[in-house]
C-alpha cells in the first residue's frame, strides 16, 4: 500500500497503520513544521518528506492507495472568533486535499476535521460528495477530542442521490480515565478538557499556583494535577507533563522524546486520537 499523508504533523496515521500491522511500501508525508518531521523520521525513518502540499503533483508519485489528512483547522475552530472556515488563510488548504484527491484518484481517502458550522460542514460534504462520521476520542483515551471524518475506507451506504454516507461504527467505549494514565497526583476531571493538549507546556515563569488558579477560573478549560485526593490547591499542582500527553492520545511512550514538552505539546495538540483512527483503518483489512 501506497499512503499519501498531507498535514502529516508527527505521523499518527502511520501509528495507526503500524498498530493494525497493515503493510506500507511507500509513505509519503506532506508537512512544513521543522519539529514535526524530525519526530516522523526519527521513529519512521522510511518516510519520504515531500515539503510544502501546494508543491506537490500526482503525476511525480506512484499510484496512491489511501491518501490521509487533517487540513488546518483554525479558521473552522469555535475557538476562533472570526471562524472564516474555508475562505481563511489556513483552513483553505482544504482545496489542496481535494485538488490531490482528484488528481491521485485514491482507492482510499481520510479527512479528518473539527466540529464546524453547518454550512462548512454542508460545503465539505458537497466538495466531496460523502457526508463524515462523527467519533470522539474519549472513547478510546483520557481525553475529548471530537472529530469528524469524511472517508469512503468501509463501512458506508449511499444515499438516493449517489452520496456516500459513512457507517463506521463508534468504537467500543475503554473506560480509560484521565486518572488512569496520571503519573502520579489527582485529578478532579474524568477527561483531559483543556482546549489544546498543550497544558504541560507551561513556562517556568508562569507556574504558579496563583496563574493556574485564575486561569483555571477564567476559562474553565485548564486540568489541574493536584497532590493530594482533596484536590487542594498548594505549591505543588500541576499540569500534564510529555509522558501524560503520549498517553492521552495512545501515542507510543517516548515518541515525542526527541524534542521539548513544549514542542511535543504543540504537535500533540495538532495531531490525531491515534486509536480513534485505528479503529477507522479496521475497514481496510477487511
Amino acid at each position: 500500500m501506497n499512503v499519501l499523508s498531507l498535514f502529516d504533523g508527527m505521523s499518527c496515521g502511520q501509528i495507526a497503520l503500524d498498530k493494525l500491522g497493515i503493510k506500507v511500501d511507500k509513505y509519503f508525508a506532506s508537512e512544513i513544521k521543522k519539529s514535526a518531521i524530525e519526530v516522523t523520521q526519527h521513529n519512521y525513518p522510511n518516510t519520504i518528506q515531500l515539503g510544502d502540499v501546494t508543491k506537490i503533483k500526482a503525476k511525480d508519485l506512484p499510484k496512491i492507495d489511501l491518501l490521509i489528512g487533517g487540513s488546518p483547522c483554525q479558521d473552522f475552530s469555535r475557538a476562533n472568533k472570526e471562524r472564516n472556515g474555508v475562505d481563511g488563510e489556513k483552513s483553505s488548504l482544504f482545496f489542496e486535499y481535494t485538488r490531490l484527491l482528484k488528481e491521485c484518484n485514491p482507492t482510499y481517502f481520510l479527512l479528518e476535521n473539527v466540529i464546524m458550522s453547518d454550512y462548512n460542514y454542508w460545503f465539505i460534504c458537497n466538495e466531496l460528495n460523502c457526508e463524515p462520521v462523527r467519533l470522539c476520542g474519549s472513547l478510546v483515551s483520557g481525553a475529548l477530542r471530537d472529530r469528524l471524518y469524511w472517508t469512503n475506507i468501509p463501512p458506508f451506504s449511499y444515499d438516493l442521490t449517489g452520496r456516500l454516507i459513512s457507517q463506521i461504527q463508534q468504537p467500543k467505549d475503554t473506560l480509560i480515565t484521565l486518572q488512569s494514565i496520571l503519573d502520579s497526583g489527582y485529578t478532579d476531571k474524568r477527561k483531559h478538557t483543556s482546549l489544546n493538549t498543550n497544558t504541560g507546556s507551561i513556562s517556568e515563569k508562569y507556574s504558579t499556583n496563583k496563574y493556574l488558579k485564575n486561569r483555571n477560573e477564567t476559562t474553565g478549560m485548564l486540568t489541574i494535577i493536584y497532590d493530594n485526593k482533596n484536590f487542594l490547591w498548594n505549591d505543588n499542582i500541576r499540569t500534564i507533563n510529555q509522558n501524560e500527553m503520549e498517553k492521552l492520545h495512545n501515542i507510543p511512550k517516548g515518541y515525542t522524546s526527541i524534542v521539548n514538552q513544549k514542542k511535543a505539546g504543540d504537535l500533540i495538540g495538532d495531531g490525531w486520537t491515534v486509536d480513534i483512527v485505528k479503529h477507522i483503518f479496521k475497514g481496510l483489512k477487511k
